[in-house]
């Protein structure tokens, strides 16, 4: 099998289950790609360990049969997008702190080719988002999982944000900034500011404006397939559009549009854990 691994630098933590992991993965005959960044920092602290890695890369030029991703979930928002169009499967693996998307902690890596071998996981197509624009910078890319967020520079009044749904006029929105997030994203920025939970698989986007000034402008779950354009505009000359948390100032005015990606992010779920399991577990839902 090949796999490919991306990671974030905070693995002093997990060092050992990662140091086992990769001998467990020489022992197979397995082949590593691994992201360079991750490569650097771990040669800095196991170098013995980095023999099993046969390729080295920073862009998305590389064959693998699977993705892991070790960190939490910005890491693995990364990884999707290090990973591409490729539609490989990814497990995350939790090295962070609340670890949303990820199937397995850092004590259960090495577990990771019998879960496989013995059907434990299953593949849920998480839909992605894709952005057009006439200004959109280079470096902030053309994809987003959780979501797209068109917000205000640090110190600007509010925004204003005329919305269409396809040809048809929804609304001009009034407020700090307005988020269009996927399902995948529901449990994100979307959910801090008071949008709905919803389950990751559902093909919709939710629209939830960020301190809007009209009360009546409430989240907004509309379907995925038709695209939404967003005209922002206001008192300062720019507005902040950011995909992921990767962002850049674009000029008021710019029409943005988004509509559903042409590939799907594959992540692995264990079987045995639902949806509501990951909400009591990880966002401790109902507790009292």
């Amino acid at each position: 099998m090949r796999i490919a691994i991306y990671g974030s630098k905070r693995q002093h933590p997990v060092l050992p289950q990662l140091e086992a992991f990769l001998a467990l993965l020489g022992r197979r005959g397995d082949s590593v790609v691994m992201h360079r960044k991750l490569y650097r920092h771990l040669y800095e602290l196991i170098p013995r360990s980095l023999s099993v890695v046969s390729t080295v890369v920073d862009g998305p030029a590389f064959e693998a049969d699977m993705a892991v991703s070790l960190g939490g979930d910005g890491t693995f928002l990364r990884t999707a997008m290090w990973v591409g169009d490729k539609e490989l499967p990814i497990v995350g693996v939790n090295t962070g702190h609340l670890g949303y998307l990820a199937a397995l902690t850092a004590d259960q890596l090495c577990d990771l080719p019998q879960l496989l071998a013995d059907d434990c996981f299953r593949i849920e197509r998480r839909s992605l988002l894709e952005v057009t624009s006439p200004e959109l910078p280079q470096p902030i890319g053309r994809y987003a999982l959780n979501e797209v967020a068109l917000t205000k520079e640090e110190s600007a009044s509010m925004i204003q944000a005329n919305v269409c749904l396809g040809d048809t006029h929804l609304a001009d929105y009034r407020a700090d900034g307005l988020i269009i997030c996927t399902s995948t994203g529901s449990t994100a920025y979307n959910l801090s500011v008071g949008g709905p939970i919803v389950e990751p698989t559902v093909d919709v986007c939710i629209i939830s404006p960020v301190a809007a000034h009209s009360l009546s402008m409430r989240p907004l779950v509309v379907g995925a397939s038709t695209p939404i354009t967003i005209v922002p505009s206001g008192r300062a000359r720019h507005v902040r559009l950011a995909l992921d948390g990767r962002s850049a100032l674009i000029d008021v005015d710019t029409p943005v549009t988004l509509a559903p990606a042409p590939f799907k992010v594959l992540v692995l779920q264990l079987k045995n854990q639902t949806f509501a399991d990951i909400l009591r577990d990880k966002l401790h839902w109902g507790d009292s």
